[in-house]
């Protein structure tokens, strides 16, 4: 069976989009989301994103990490199927309902409301989420937020100084986090700009990570670091991100296609 993809990117973090919207797929086994992933042997990208048709929405997202493993919530490739679908779309996840449309160069996501209870991230035990009693090395007193999937955020004087490819899988695995978790790291250069590197759970070192830059940025504006709006600086580039205490986070960036192929389905059994 003769399969197309879309490949697209937003800020570099990149994706195979598979459109089963009109002609179902079979079922995506973790192995055969690795294969396609792989950068060596495969297509190769950072998420496997699904399109599929939807009861309650325009159209439903999943979305499967490069180990094969799947999540409920990529801001950067909202964007990029908010850019393909091309005008405003109802998207359903497994981690909420999201409202996306096209904009210059780009997109708007409506993120949904952040969840900041500890077993709403989740933790392994109750603590406070705004500043948590642990550490890592020179990492500690972090801050948990839940964006549809979990983020623990640490402020650094210089973000590039942390050795995140050693820390990140050590904290993404942590006993602490049942589901294990999203690991940014952010310096806060003013009230209206933040710097940010992020290691994602099942993917490692990405150029940009928009559900990342949510919760980085809700956790600084509830620490009264930042201001909303405020600009996040990824290693791929810039998203600028909007949220009042109780309301829906609004992520705005650029995202693009690629290019275009198909692939034999059997050929990543």
């Amino acid at each position: 069976m003769r399969v197309p993809f879309i490949k697209m990117h937003g800020l570099g973090n990149d994706f195979v989009v598979l459109d089963a919207r009109e002609n179902a797929l079979p079922a995506l086994e973790r192995q055969r989301v690795f294969a396609i992933a792989d950068r060596h042997t495969g297509i190769g990208c950072d998420q496997l994103i699904l399109l599929e048709q939807s009861e309650t929405a325009d159209f439903r997202m999943r979305i499967f990490n490069a180990d094969g493993g799947e999540v409920g919530a990529c801001g950067n490739a909202t964007r990029a199927v908010a850019l393909l679908h091309g005008k405003e779309a109802r998207i359903e996840t497994s981690g909420g309902m999201l409202i996306a449309s096209p904009a210059s160069g780009g997109a708007s996501v409506d993120m949904g409301t952040p969840h900041f209870e500890w077993d709403s991230i989740p933790l392994g035990y109750a603590m406070d989420t705004l500043s948590m009693p642990v550490g890592w090395e020179m990492l500690d007193s972090p801050g948990a937020v839940n964006v549809g999937n979990p983020h623990v955020i640490f402020f650094v004087e210089d973000t590039d100084a942390i050795p995140l490819d050693r820390l990140g899988p050590e904290i993404e695995n942590d006993p602490l986090f049942p589901e294990r978790v999203n690991v940014n790291v952010a310096t806060v250069e003013s009230r209206g700009r933040i710097r940010l590197r992020v290691w994602e759970r099942g993917a490692g070192l990405t150029r940009a990570c928009g559900t990342g830059a949510c919760a980085t940025a809700v956790h600084a504006m509830r620490r009264k670091l930042v201001d909303s709006p405020v600009t996040v600086a990824l290693p791929g580039g810039e998203l600028v991100i909007e949220w009042q205490e109780g309301g829906p986070i609004l992520m705005t960036g650029p995202a693009a296609e690629s290019f275009r192929g198909s692939f034999e389905w059997d050929d990543y059994a």
